[in-house]
């Protein structure tokens, strides 16, 4: 087959997507801290956009455009007259006294116990009495370093009877633990690592899982709660073996580990009750990070007349503007062809970013009306009242694309009466109902299941069949495997295990 060349004409349609256009939908599914630092990183870039909550009283206007200042414009010099010249000298020879009495203090900073009794009593006060909590120091509002796991085992290590190799073999041993404060690697690896014998890595091992928290250092959960068990004196034979049988203990099977530890149904209870009361994870009591509590984008509250208010959250909104005086001044003031296009890009990139944004708070504030105005029963009377909901309802009522509102809905929160959720959390599931009319939320339903499995009793323990059987009394439809799905979902234990927790704790 012989190739040959020729013309065709063909009509489609295609979508460009501009890196404008790209932004803005990028914007939409942004969280408002990912807002915030991608505006944050614009204002470093683009010298035509300014912070709309900037102080009127020392910036200049930037919504309306002042007389540009041309290059004949000058500033005036002012001469260094005597007085000036004589300030100065009095400045420096005021900043020579400072270094010089802090070069006294460095040489004699041991202060007599009278001199600190006076110092500390004069701290925080604007009298004579020593006092912290007038007009002094607030130690509430001082911030101190939180130590981490790595240097608090730094510390212990530094303390320790072992040699310099050990040390370096510990220092290693201490950058692979993990946040819950597990070695992340086994010992061989250590070894060939630091060419050293494997040995002498599990010796260094053994010295610092003696360290503080209990428990640090162990490469799996049996040896973490052993090292706890053996430094609180309690690690015997019998609890021996029911640490290494844990998979029956999560199984809750008592009978078992009655027959594997060798003792009676009573000291098994005790035993399991000194396990709950070891730290699986004792890294975690040193987080290094501290928790940031959730911001909501959207705030619901109750009007007078009985509707819901929904405004935007202005402290998850940044303000940005276009500085047109400096704009202008800068127009002004570009000869070359090449600085005249990039102030072009510069503006066209901020004015677009700037209705962006607005644009991306009116899509919020519509999207977030529409979810309540249609879960009003759930702001009224509570979780039971959750209805079912999808994105093609809330698009079609707010004639937007599926996509769009899935983007607004992504990490976002809103602030209900009822507390803080994500928007995603109203879009669940349905269920019919018995009659073939109503329909149930899936959420709805998990929290039915639940309060059915609170509310068990020792004699009465609810099977899936049972939980099925009492649901459709209430008018839901619902099979046993989709009531199994939603229990593990909920982390919640089968029928079996929950009637012996619920005996192993009478």
């Amino acid at each position: 087959m012989a190739l040959t060349q020729r013309l065709e004409l063909r009509q489609g349609q295609t979508l460009v997507m501009t890196p404008q256009l790209q932004q803005a939908i990028k914007l939409l599914q942004m969280s408002n801290h990912e807002l915030q630092e991608f505006v944050e990183e614009e204002l470093e870039k683009n010298p035509l956009l300014e912070r709309g909550d900037a102080d009127v009283s020392t910036q200049p206007a930037i919504t309306q455009s002042e007389p540009a200042v041309t290059d004949t414009d000058e500033l005036p010099v002012l001469p260094l007259d005597s007085e000036v010249t004589a300030t100065l000298n009095s400045l420096d020879t005021d900043l020579g006294n400072i270094y010089a009495d802090e070069a006294r203090v460095d040489r004699d900073d041991r202060l007599r116990p009278a001199q600190m009794e006076q110092s500390w009593g004069s701290v925080g006060t604007s009298g004579s009495s020593g006092s912290f909590e007038r007009d002094g120091i607030n130690f509430e509002n001082v911030l101190s370093q939180q130590v981490s796991l790595s240097d608090f085992l730094e510390q212990q290590l530094s303390l320790s009877p072992l040699d310099p190799a050990g040390r370096i073999i510990g220092h290693n041993l201490i950058g692979m633990i993990d946040e819950a404060g597990y070695l992340g690697t086994d010992t061989q690896t250590v070894a060939e690592m630091l060419g050293t014998s494997t040995q002498a890595v599990e010796e260094t091992l053994a010295v610092l899982q003696t360290f503080d928290p209990p428990g640090i250092l162990a490469r799996d959960l049996k040896e973490c709660l052993s090292i706890q068990l053996k430094e609180a004196d309690r690690f015997d034979p019998a609890m021996q073996a029911l640490v290494e049988n844990l998979d029956l203990l999560a199984k809750r099977d008592f009978k078992a580990l009655k027959r594997v530890c060798g003792v009676d149904i009573e000291d098994i209870y005790d035993m399991v009750a000194e396990i709950r009361n070891l730290d699986p994870k004792p890294g975690y009591m040193f987080g290094e990070t501290s928790v940031q509590p959730v911001i909501p984008d959207v705030i619901v509250r109750a009007a007078q007349d009985g509707t819901w208010i929904v405004e935007l959250n202005n402290e998850t909104l940044p303000k940005v503007l276009v500085n047109n005086q400096y704009l202008a001044t800068v127009t002004s003031g570009t000869d070359s062809q090449k600085d005249q296009t990039y102030i072009s890009e510069c503006h066209s990139n901020a004015t677009w970013l700037v209705k962006s944004l607005e644009q991306r708070a009116r899509t919020i504030l519509a999207v977030s009306r529409e979810i309540v105005r249609q879960q009003d029963a759930f702001l009224v009377n509570g979780i039971e009242s959750l209805k079912p909901l999808n994105l093609r309802n809330i698009s079609e009522a707010i004639e937007m694309h599926e996509s769009t509102v899935s983007r607004v809905t992504s990490n976002k929160y809103i602030e209900t009466p009822r507390g803080i959720f994500e928007l995603k959390y109203f879009f669940t599931t349905a269920i019919a109902s018995t009659n073939g009319e109503d329909e149930y939320s899936a959420e709805s339903i998990r929290h039915q299941i639940r309060n059915l499995i609170d509310a068990e009793t020792v004699d009465k323990i609810l099977s899936d069949d049972a939980i099925v059987a009492s649901l459709r009394d209430c008018g839901i439809e619902i099979a046993r495997r989709t009531v199994a799905k939603y229990r593990e979902s909920m982390r919640i234990p089968s029928s079996v295990q929950r009637r012996r927790e619920k005996k192993a704790a009478i």
